[in-house]
């Protein structure tokens, strides 16, 4: 049978369809977060993770991404968004939940980790896999990883343990602000995205966070003296969460659940770092061209403070032996990790 031009086209028009146009399903996620889209970690961490989701599953598997909490709720929802499926990842800190992640607090005591991100993400995601992944088994963990060293921002200049003396600093997590009132401070808890209009109506002196998101809040123009504290270990740092709901997760088609696997884990959470430890020091060099006061703690300085936060680190290891977890153990091991990926 001798077939029409026509004809040869419409069977040949399968071959040339997208792939979508072949029955692939093609899945769109939802992933949920506390900070503006200009912030570093939406732009140098979050969009092109979902990008190379994207490109990898040939745009089968897209993630759009809601900032700034646009899809309701708060920051300290976040996780049980996730895992009640009101959304289908969210990017959140476990400090906006104080005492619901017992074991990733091992990261958060003072002077645990390392003042480079490229170290915390490894040890953070490895401890996850290990120690931590009994407290996280209600949601799929895509990446878990810490950030670098915190930076104290403040109306007044903090160059030694007296100058924090009754000085109200927002903390980040519970660890953190234990830390910084063994000091002398006055530590505030509150999410990072009500910082500034506590410091417009003098509710804090200043705030506890790193860099990177100095120029989300525009902390920089609000607080003048920024105190950098790069010893190693570092005075702190909080631990983050990339989760999925676990029946969204579970849903997938095998190869697309396939994709976000090669893209979760420790792949994940290496390309995190980057936010941190690329665009962290050109904020700081943005605070410094606008006139800012930049101080790095002496190492002397940062020994007296790493002594007088000691008792956090015991009361905590004291208090998760009341919950029947060998805290000694988990803090062992956290420090064990970030040697390991310093060498």
């Amino acid at each position: 049978m001798i077939m029409s031009r026509r004809s040869m086209m419409l069977l040949a028009a399968p071959a040339l369809l997208p792939v979508s146009a072949l029955g692939q399903e093609q899945v769109t996620l939802r992933l949920h977060h506390f900070l503006p889209a200009v912030s570093n970690v939406h732009r140098h961490f979050l969009q092109p993770w979902a990008q190379k989701v994207a490109a990898d599953s040939q745009n089968r598997l897209r993630v759009q991404i809601f900032p700034a909490m646009q899809l309701g709720g708060a920051p300290p929802q976040l996780y049980d968004q996730a895992r009640d499926g009101v959304v289908d990842i969210a990017w959140t800190l476990p400090g906006y939940t104080p005492g619901r992640f017992p074991r990733l607090e091992a990261f958060e005591l003072p002077f645990v980790a390392h003042p480079r991100a490229a170290v915390n993400v490894q040890a953070v995601q490895k401890f996850s896999e290990g120690p931590a992944a009994e407290e996280l088994r209600d949601t799929h963990v895509i990446a878990a990883w810490g950030h670098d060293a915190g930076v104290i921002h403040a109306k007044r200049e903090v160059k030694r343990m007296e100058d924090l003396q009754g000085l109200r600093l927002r903390f980040p997590t519970r660890q953190a602000g234990e830390a910084l009132r063994a000091l002398g401070a006055a530590p505030v808890g509150m999410p990072v995205p009500q910082v500034p209009e506590a410091l417009s109506q003098g509710v804090i002196d200043g705030a506890v966070v790193p860099w990177e998101v100095v120029p989300s809040i525009r902390l920089h123009e609000a607080a003048r003296f920024h105190t950098e504290i790069d010893s190693i270990p570092t005075f702190y740092i909080a631990t983050m969460l990339l989760v999925m709901n676990r029946a969204k997760y579970a849903g997938l088609p095998a190869d697309l659940r396939a994709i976000l696997d090669a893209n979760s884990g420790m792949v994940a959470a290496r390309m995190a770092a980057p936010a941190w430890d690329v665009e962290g020091p050109k904020v700081a060099e943005m605070a410094r061209r606008r006139g800012n006061t930049i101080s790095s703690l002496p190492a002397e300085e940062a020994r007296r403070w790493q002594q007088t936060t000691q008792p956090v680190i015991d009361n905590w290891v004291g208090a998760m032996r009341e919950r029947n977890i060998d805290g000694a153990a988990l803090l062992e091991r956290a420090r064990a990790l970030v040697a390991e990926f310093t060498a």
